[in-house]
């Protein structure tokens, strides 16, 4: 496991990339010189990604290292002082990686001294959020931490947050018309563009440097997912021109790894050719492999984002998984909360464009 940690949009979170050549899709070919070749470029690739932030914030904004959101002990004597409260207003709840987002938010606000008031969960519904902050608004909290499940459909939700004068930082996603400093702290996220390059070397070591492939997609507008797609895409692009993507299906609704596996199935059954397919993080992956496994396709390579519990599972013990590009997101919960505990006293984070 390798790690770095970077704050986006004026805050952001550590990220991991895993390795692991559980998949092959072009046999037994690793000792090939073409194999060995792909394999130290993609590793040399991966090794500089490491070093760098690749991602930008929702506005542009370049990133900035999470301890700068780290507390002192006198600010942590102030803020338990305070006798704050906070609410977490999620997108999902259903998911390793909310669980985990969770949970490093209330050990952080517990270690604060900071009450949470509320945790709602919007099932990937942005009428649902919208019902939830202002359920939360009516509780008063002082601290408002959430992803916003859509940008323009949820804005208006969080207008009134920010109005009430609620501290407000945000995971991942930011409402459209928001601006960091005066509309709210912070959003954290990881590198989603590093993220996404990371699992397409990853994708090119597992098929030898050439093959068919598909990709699946979250269609709704979300920053994060879009930047991780564009990160696949441009660095299969862009260093692998003998590996083809030659088909793309979005997916929605509630049903993620339903919808996945859907699509997936159709892939497969149309393309008898088809070396691998990307999924856009882990919860629509358990829908490809369950649509490879079904058509007894234990060749497929699958690459993705997010270590959660089934993919990483799936990805020791050699099976389907070839590589994720992994975030660590109950390190994210923590950045979140020292950010919004920050803010509480006073503190302005100033993101830089570029």
């Amino acid at each position: 496991m390798q790690r770095r940690t970077v704050l986006l949009a004026a805050a952001g979170i550590p990220i991991s990339a895993l390795f692991l050549q559980g998949c092959t899709a072009s046999g037994e070919s690793a000792a090939t010189a073409t194999n060995a070749e792909i394999n130290a470029k993609a590793d040399e690739a991966i090794r500089q990604l490491e070093s760098a932030v690749s991602a930008t914030g929702p506005h542009g904004e370049s990133a900035a290292a999470a301890s700068e959101v780290d507390l002192t002990d006198a600010d942590i004597d102030n803020v338990k002082a305070m006798g704050a409260t906070a609410a977490i207003a999620m997108h999902t709840s259903g998911d390793d990686w909310s669980a985990a987002q969770i949970a490093g938010l209330t050990s952080r606000f517990n270690e604060l001294g900071i009450k949470i008031t509320s945790t709602t969960d919007a099932n990937m519904d942005p009428s649902k959020q919208v019902s939830d902050v202002e359920t939360i608004l009516a509780q008063k909290p002082d601290i408002l931490v959430s992803i916003p499940t859509d940008p323009v459909a949820t804005a208006s939700a969080y207008r009134m947050a920010v109005d009430q004068g609620v501290k407000v930082v945000f995971m991942d996603n930011c409402p459209d018309g928001f601006t960091a400093g005066p509309d709210y702290a912070c959003v954290v996220s990881s590198d989603n563009y590093g993220n996404g390059a990371i699992s397409a070397h990853l994708m090119a070591k597992a098929l030898g440097g050439q093959g068919k492939i598909a990709a699946i997609y979250y269609e709704a507008d979300y920053f994060v997912t879009n930047q991780r797609y564009q990160g696949f895409k441009e660095t299969l692009t862009s260093n692998y021109p003998d590996i083809q993507i030659i088909a793309e299906r979005g997916i929605s609704g509630s049903d993620l790894a339903g919808s996945a596996q859907k699509q997936a199935d159709a892939l497969l059954s149309q393309n008898a050719d088809l070396n691998g397919i990307w999924a856009v993080w882990d919860v629509p992956a358990e829908g490809v492999i369950a649509a490879a496994r079904s058509a007894s396709r234990t060749d497929l390579a699958v690459a993705s984002e997010d270590l959660g519990k089934n993919v990483a599972i799936a990805m020791a013990q050699g099976q389907y998984v070839c590589g994720l590009g992994a975030q660590r997101p109950y390190d994210a919960g923590i950045t979140e909360a020292n950010a919004a505990a920050k803010t509480l006293l006073g503190s302005r984070f100033r993101p830089s464009s570029r």
